[in-house]
């Protein structure tokens, strides 16, 4: 009896278990479907979505994308961002199918299978997915993908963590797939999920944007792509190449030879006669222009993204690089278009170019451009500021409208420069603006006391950008030697005497590369700096009513104010990168015989020249805002107010325009002492006798706001003396500054205190006297207080 018993119940358990056929379900649900790369099901009356998995342990591309963002510059999460680039495979564990991430930065190419697979086992893969199998036919299996499409593949929830923007969490019953971006193509299937994020506690960014902040709903894209074929080869990085680098470990390498294999990211490009000197391309390069970018920036973003077709043309192109408007009825996201985007966000921010690519090879699958669309309304700001053109009746805005254009040209081109596998060249604007791929500072002249903007911002693609061009895309006839070719590109840049320097020793604040920085001009940067003030000069002077147009409120001169008295501001940080500054560039060891190049500082002279320099803007003349300026801007008029792009103040509703000198004079202090730029002077010091030093930096200063200044200076800013010594104080007490440069500048403090002790001079002479005699005595400043932070300046 129990054996029967028994064969019952295995049979029930069988039938229970059993598995319908995909056709089966798709008939019981009555299941819609699209066929393509991955077949898709979907289910109307339940919402759900389902994948067709008919090709097990078979590697393919996923890519995730944010189509719908927050709209907050802050947050970070904007429309059209893309998300990880994964390589993952579909693998059956029991009643599921895992969606398994490999790991593509550990590698052993070889043909032995054992070493291959020592590999994987020795660093781990992601499961980033378990899909309950709901059908199975002939080993194709149809899985619920709901779930996980319903997910936060993209990290909107750790985003809004990172920036204090609260606590957040999808909801599924305020979340579904989004059929009309939901659709299978022969090597790519793409699905699209509203996804609404539950929270509290938001902060203020979040409101910002929000209609309800408690409710967030973006959209989230999936993408499965099939991996290219075996036509595409990688080309090696250089450091000089201009490129980022990619690439991984590989374990399997000769003991003699490096484990890092680097190689750039670059599209699929090839001559349809690599021998011939001017071909055209199999198949070009095609970018497509978000279509609700309104004229004239329109035009402006399709000229700038055309330049490129001047450097494929320069290496034997014919229509290589082509710049379509994006049809109405395409998807963006859409891994077969290359699109340049126009995103709106709630403050001007950031733009910036990403690329799906194949984590293999360094291929370009799509290219992806952001462009933040407030850009060029606070360039047109800008040019407004610095020509008050509103003079009798005039409305005429032509010339300042074309240079915010011009801008946004060169802006297009930059972006989808990082988007051919590009990077950024900071030294390329001292080298006669050689590269769209810099940080342009618009280039003002000045004729008979105006101010003109015609040359603000160059036209064209650079010489720079043609060199690496030539490096990442020349297709090479089969008889050149491809290592040759690419050597004697760099060999040639370099003998032509360009530079490359990019972010890691451009963009922090304690950078020693004298060449490479942001938003600067010329080569010269203290006669650079000398040109801006006198421009800067001429802007303030006419400032006023001239600067705004009919209607608008007084207050709003303040905002328009801004980056015009701050005109200076990244000139000022060039010129302070002479000051410790070190000559050095991206060397590789020299062929035999050669001489190997060597970094050495900055001469002496020109650091003195920097400093005196930096110090001649620690004055009332350069901080003081004129009185005619500082009269016209009254509170916010009503219905308005202060925002990110207002300065700072102590005085309530009322304009503050000594806060203001402060946020300039402490930005200054700041660049110039530095720790790390302080730390380097002495060890410049050590190698010569005649250089600046940590302990005159400080003197000087001391002698200019302190010991020598005029009364008059003492008189009109006595805070900037406050200042001066809390920042001093600040740099004394950093952890990073090194002991011997602390013991040298606390030595002249102490000469200071017995200075001011000595010399019984005014009010605030005594006060700092003060806070020394507690600081020598207990440890403790006492003159620390919170200086007001500039308005935000990048991008501009």
């Amino acid at each position: 009896m129990s054996r029967w018993v028994g064969v019952v119940l295995w049979f029930i358990s069988s039938v229970a278990l059993a598995l319908p056929t995909v056709s089966e379900f798709a008939q019981q649900n009555a299941l819609t479907e699209q066929q393509g790369f991955i077949d898709l099901y979907y289910n109307p009356s339940d919402g759900k979505v389902y994948l067709h998995i008919d090709a097990l342990d078979t590697p393919l591309l996923f890519q995730s994308s944010l189509p719908r963002g927050l709209g907050s510059n802050d947050i970070g999460l904007d429309r059209g961002q893309l998300g990880e680039t994964r390589i993952v495979q579909f693998e059956r564990f029991g009643a599921n199918v895992l969606l398994r991430q490999k790991n593509t930065h550990y590698r052993a190419v070889s043909d032995n299978a054992a070493e291959r697979a020592s590999i994987d086992e020795a660093f781990a893969s992601s499961v980033i997915a378990g899909l309950p199998i709901v059908a199975e036919s002939g080993g194709a299996l149809l899985v619920d993908y709901t779930a996980f499409l319903l997910s936060d593949i993209h990290g909107v929830a750790t985003q809004l963590d990172a920036t204090k923007q609260g606590n957040f969490k999808p909801d599924p019953t305020r979340s579904g797939v989004f059929l009309a971006r939901t659709k299978a193509f022969v090597d790519n299937t793409e699905l699209e999920a509203l996804i609404t994020f539950g929270g509290s506690k938001a902060g203020e960014y979040v409101k910002q944007v929000a209609p309800s902040p408690d409710s967030l709903t973006v959209h989230m894209h999936h993408s499965f792509v099939r991996l290219p074929d075996d036509g595409y080869q990688p080309r090696a990085f250089h450091p000089m190449s201009g490129y980022w680098a990619l690439g991984y470990k590989d374990y399997a390498v000769p003991l003699e030879d490096s484990m890092d294999v680097r190689f750039i990211p670059r599209h699929r490009l090839r001559k349809q006669n690599p021998e011939a000197e001017i071909s055209a391309p199999v198949e070009p390069i095609v970018y497509y222009l978000d279509p609700g970018v309104p004229e004239p920036v329109r035009t402006a973003l399709l000229d700038g993204a055309r330049w490129w077709d001047q450097a494929f043309e320069a290496i034997g192109y014919k229509g290589a690089f082509v710049v379509k408007v994006l049809p109405d009825d395409a998807d963006p996201m859409d891994v077969r278009y290359n699109v340049i985007q126009w995103v709106h966000r709630a403050t001007r921010g950031w733009s910036y170019g990403s690329s799906v690519i194949d984590p293999r090879s360094g291929e370009i699958i799509k290219g992806h451009v952001t462009l933040g669309s407030l850009r060029v309304r606070q360039d047109y700001l800008i040019a407004l500021g610095l020509t008050s053109p509103f003079v009798d009746g005039n409305q005429s805005t032509e010339a300042q409208q074309q240079m915010a254009l011009n801008r946004i040209r060169q802006l297009s081109a930059h972006e989808v420069g990082h988007t051919l596998g590009i990077a950024h060249n900071f030294a390329a604007s001292e080298q006669n603006r050689a590269s769209v791929m810099d940080y342009p500072h618009p280039k003002l002249r000045i004729d008979d006391g105006r101010i003109l903007l015609d040359e603000a911002y160059d036209l064209g693609i650079g010489a720079w950008d043609k060199r690496v061009i030539a490096y990442g895309y020349q297709d090479l006839p089969p008889a050149l030697n491809e290592a040759q070719y690419l050597e004697q590109q760099i060999a040639q840049t370099l003998s032509q005497g360009y530079r490359f320097i990019s972010d890691p020793d451009a963009r922090p604040a304690g950078a020693a590369n004298p060449h490479g920085h942001l938003w600067d001009n010329g080569a010269a940067p203290v006669a650079e700096l000398q040109h801006l003030n006198r421009v800067r000069e001429i802007a303030l002077r006419r400032f006023g009513l001239n600067a705004l147009p009919p209607e608008q409120s007084l207050s709003s001169l303040e905002e328009r104010l801004a980056p015009i008295y701050l005109l200076s501001r990244y000139q000022i940080a060039a010129v302070a990168k002479l000051i410790g500054g070190v000559e050095y560039g991206y060397w590789v060891k020299p062929a035999p015989g050669q001489p190997a190049p060597q970094q050495k500082a900055v001469q002496p002279a020109r650091q003195v020249e920097a400093m005196n320099a930096l110090l001649a803007l620690l004055t009332p003349d350069y901080l003081q805002l004129p009185a005619h300026i500082s009269a016209l801007i009254p509170p916010k008029a009503y219905g308005e107010s202060r925002d990110r792009e207002s300065f700072h103040g102590r005085t309530g509703v009322v304009f503050d325009p000594d806060s203001a000198a402060e946020s300039l004079a402490g930005y200054v202090l700041d660049l110039l002492l530095n720790t790390e730029r302080l730390n380097r002077l002495a060890l410049q010091r050590q190698a010569t006798t005649n250089g600046l030093s940590p302990a005159t930096v400080v003197n000087h200063l001391f002698d200019t706001l302190l010991r020598n200044a005029d009364e008059e200076t003492r008189t009109r800013m006595p805070r900037l003396a406050y200042l001066m010594l809390h920042k001093v104080m600040t740099a004394i007490e950093a952890p990073e500054l090194s002991p011997e440069v602390k013991g040298d500048m606390l030595f002249q403090v102490i000469r200071l205190h017995r200075w001011l002790k000595d010399h019984q001079g005014p009010s605030e002479h005594q006060v700092l006297a003060m806070y020394l005699d507690w600081y020598l005595e207990n440890g403790e400043w006492q003159g620390d207080f919170e200086v007001k932070p500039l308005p935000p300046g990048s991008p501009i």
